[in-house]
């Protein structure tokens, strides 16, 4: 892992892809969910608009951890 994934690790959840891509933030949360099962959900949410409100809706919640922590696991 070079030092700048590493940094950018910190920040937003992130997928080496096998052919050389590298996701990040909602997009790799998508791909993960493709990969347990979720092939269908995840190809309609990858579709803009609906991949902007994916991205917008994990910085919302990577921005707020621990109030959705709280919310979320009492």
């Amino acid at each position: 892992m070079t030092p700048e994934l590493a940094a950018a690790c910190a920040d937003a959840f992130h997928v080496l892809c096998t052919d050389g891509r590298t996701l990040r933030a909602g997009r790799a949360v998508l791909y993960v969910f493709a990969g347990l099962g979720w092939r269908k959900t995840s190809a309609i949410l990858s579709i803009p608009p609906l991949i902007w409100l994916v991205e917008i809706g994990y910085w919302v919640v990577a921005n707020n951890r621990p109030l959705f922590n709280r919310l979320l696991f009492r």
